[in-house]
């Protein structure tokens, strides 16, 4: 299984995807917001997301898993 993990400190302003979605190399699953500055997180790898551990409005620290594949 492979992680998407959070490459900053921030705030989750959206989250673009399902448990259970496929999603594809490059698509945004999910935007951190830091000192007014919208980051998106892409996928690294394609696959079906099996848990979305980070919700809208969470804070997240750098390195934390926000979502995890099947």
């Amino acid at each position: 299984m492979k992680n998407l993990e959070s490459t900053m400190a921030g705030t989750v302003f959206t989250v673009n995807v399902a448990v259970g979605e496929e999603v594809s190399v490059g698509q945004i699953v999910m935007v951190l917001e830091s000192m007014k500055m919208e980051i998106p997180m892409e996928v690294e790898v394609a696959g079906k997301i099996a848990t979305i551990l980070a919700k809208e409005g969470d804070f997240v620290n750098e390195g934390d898993v926000l979502v995890t594949f099947e």
